[in-house]
């Protein structure tokens, strides 16, 4: 209980990330301290405040007045800009707090820089969160999903308080304590790149149906709705048949058309594939999704490549057949299904090898749940997820869970049909693809992975093991072959 006068908890950086998850906190009954170093933007939260129900919100220009504003032990949240202005701003308040007092980094952060910073600040007594926040805007102000990681007591202090201003779904809030050091900031990472994956994966399935299928906004607008009423329920299914209704106000037709083809990102998804790649984790369709970024960046040279090929005959779209359109629909359907279950099950492969690594001791079940409300990737099959690690916690892939193995296999087939119809006509799917690739190999016993081994043995000696006897073998291929290739000349 805070001391009469004073705040329950504090908040730094009042962007609109800030400011909604200020309010919300305040809107569930705690009072709330907020401090930006642009005196406008407290003035703007202190307003919203004030219109939006009188919250329990104080504005603080000063950071000693700030932190001195916040009942002990104090706890404060900081949401800026990754990187050096979070060093900045913890350098700024920690000379005012106190041993005892928690500081909680909200943004997406490298989870190394929250490791560091938790040493740097336990130092000065204080305890050290890293708390990723996924929703955007709207899920800062409504209920976000929040995964904090740090140490458990340093959870504790704020635990009241996230529970209350989490997403609510029917097992409980979006919120949970993840495990120590940087174990938050990397689950959310990984969220963050599974997103990246099921937007690359939706775009695709947006494109063949156009393309390919010919579909109207407005169809399209009428498929994803419905799709959105199934097994792909899902926020993201939710807004893509939103944008498609949306027409432009500034001309005719729909807003979705006239957006240039060129997609930004933040960095959390680069992330994710350097890390799979340092844990030696296949995540193909997030790779996919962030290669896609890359040459979707390309614009001038895509637009000058489709000139250059116009003239020996290949347009954007190659000869096609006539399609059905009601099939294609069902196809494009199962095969977005199906290749989003192999990103999301990359995904959790990677949180379980890194939490090995660092003996987080991380539950792939609970993560699973907080994600169903609030989040970016929140959806109806996140239940699902839950279930198959509440079955078996230690399972090596969801491909091997019985319910997603069977629907792979149902799936199958339409999935096949719509990366072939796609390659056909000169489209590229690659997620669709990549997570394709990903079901096939994963699934076969023997893969030709012999024959590059054999090629590694031959240039460098790196030896390989036998299916016929233990051990390591190496074997001198070129001697060999050059005395195999004068025999066969004489």
């Amino acid at each position: 209980m805070a001391e009469r006068g004073l705040s329950r908890i504090g908040l730094a950086g009042l962007a609109v990330m800030g400011q909604n998850l200020a309010l919300n906190i305040a809107e569930k009954g705690f009072p709330i301290s907020v401090y930006n170093r642009s005196n406008n933007k407290v003035d703007e939260t202190i307003e919203r405040a004030k219109a939006e129900g009188s919250l329990p919100l104080k504005g603080y220009y000063d950071p000693r007045e700030f932190v001195e504003s916040i009942a002990k032990p104090r706890a404060i949240i900081i949401l800026v800009k990754a990187g050096a202005p979070v060093d900045q701003t913890i350098a700024t308040l920690s000379e005012f707090l106190e041993p005892g007092d928690c500081i909680i980094d909200g943004g997406n952060e490298w989870y190394e820089n929250t490791e560091r910073r938790a040493e740097l600040v336990k130092a000065k007594g204080l305890h050290y969160l890293g708390m990723g926040v996924s929703g955007g805007e709207e899920g800062a102000r409504r209920g976000p999903s929040m995964m904090p990681g740090g140490t458990l007591e340093a959870y504790k202090y704020i635990e009241d308080i996230v529970t209350k201003v989490a997403a609510q779904v029917d097992d409980g809030p979006c919120v949970t304590y993840i495990g120590p050091g940087g174990a938050g900031n990397f689950v959310k990472m990984v969220h963050n790149g599974i997103e990246y994956g099921d937007m690359q994966l939706i775009s695709e399935a947006y494109d063949v149906l156009k393309s390919v299928g010919g579909l109207s906004n407005r169809e399209l607008h009428e498929t994803f709705t419905e799709w959105n009423r199934g097994e792909l329920e899902s926020f993201l299914i939710e807004i893509t048949a939103d944008i498609f209704g949306v027409q432009d106000e500034q001309g005719e037709g729909e807003l979705v058309d006239k957006i240039l083809d060129k997609t930004g990102m933040k960095g959390t998804g680069k992330w994710t594939v350097q890390q799979a790649a340092e844990l030696s984790i296949a995540v193909p369709t997030i790779a996919a999704s962030l290669d896609s970024r890359f040459l979707s960046g390309l614009k001038e040279e895509r637009v000058a490549a489709a000139s250059a090929f116009k003239q020996y005959g290949v347009g954007d779209i190659l000869a096609q057949k006539d399609i059905d359109k009601k099939q294609l629909i069902d196809d494009v359907r199962k095969a977005l299904y199906a290749s989003k279950i192999c990103s999301y099950a990359q995904g959790m492969n990677l949180i379980r090898a890194k939490g090995m690594e660092k003996s987080w001791n991380l539950n792939l079940g609970e993560i699973s749940r907080i994600w169903k409300g609030g989040c970016i990737i929140r959806a109806k099959f996140l239940d699902r997820i839950k279930a198959a690690y509440d079955r078996d916690s230690n399972i090596a892939s969801l491909l091997l869970d019985p319910d997603f193995a069977k629907e792979m296999v149902e799936r199958q087939g339409a999935w096949r049909r719509v990366v072939t119809l796609a390659i056909g006509v000169g489209i590229s799917t690659p997620g669709m693809s990549a997570s394709l690739a990903y079901f096939d190999s994963y699934r076969r016993q023997r893969l030709p992975a012999n024959l590059l081994q054999a090629q590694r043995d031959y240039f460098g000696a790196h030896t390989y093991e036998r299916i016929d006897k233990d051990g390591a073998f190496h074997t001198e291929w070129y001697k060999i072959s050059q005395k195999n290739k004068q025999v066969s000349n004489l």
